[in-house]
């Protein structure tokens, strides 16, 4: 899976304080794997609407800047990361679903075939002028499921506030075949990006 240890030579403690402009629990677990102590914001006003003819890696960049843009505008001493995450297939974006029906449409489109996963991320630190945004992407493998499997999982809390309506860490583990990239860019934040950023926060800190 490539996961990253608490031994990793890159210096990542309790004082690498940051704000996250997420309230994703995968997020979140992702932080506290690497120890990163943080703060939520939660941040208003960003519509996700993607523009005509904007491209899934297009789309999330934006997305990711302007959440951390609109946290920024609060906090502006402080050291923003925020991010977004669609599914694509074939060109069609996947957001989070709005309903159950919704959510079957996407887990039989993705059954039985592959598709993209890209998280665009963002650093905004205004005391330092840093504004930067960042988008990866991991290919993601499902084997083919029954209509009785996904008739049920959407009868789950697992199937909402994620895109593609599923959770690469709960049920939709075991309809994995296989993944290319990071695994934990799936779950909405890439960990070698953060590492870099955690780096140059430490670095900056220091004067």
């Amino acid at each position: 899976m490539g996961f990253i240890t608490r031994s990793n030579p890159v210096s990542l403690t309790r004082q690498n304080k940051i704000i996250l402009a997420s309230q994703s629990p995968r997020r979140k677990k992702i932080l506290q794997f690497l120890s990163v102590s943080f703060r939520v914001v939660k941040p208003h006003g960003v519509d996700e609407s993607p523009l005509a003819g904007e491209s899934a890696p297009e789309l999330v960049k934006r997305l990711s800047l302007y959440k951390a843009l609109a946290v920024a505008k609060r906090y502006s001493r402080f050291p923003i990361i925020a991010a977004d995450t669609v599914v694509v297939k074939k060109n069609k974006i996947y957001g989070k679903p709005k309903d159950a029906r919704e959510a079957f449409k996407m887990i039989q489109s993705l059954q039985g075939t592959r598709h993209e996963v890209w998280t665009g991320t963002a650093l905004i630190w205004g005391k330092h002028g840093i504004r930067e945004s960042h988008s990866q992407k991991t290919t993601v493998f499902f084997r083919r499921l029954e209509l009785g499997e996904i008739k049920k999982y959407v009868q789950t809390k697992e199937a909402y506030d994620k895109a593609g309506a599923y959770d690469i860490q709960a049920t939709a583990s075991n309809w994995i075949k296989k993944w290319e990239g990071d695994y934990f860019n799936v779950m909405g934040l890439p960990t070698q990006w953060v590492i870099q950023q955690m780096v140059k926060i430490n670095r900056l800190k220091k004067f």
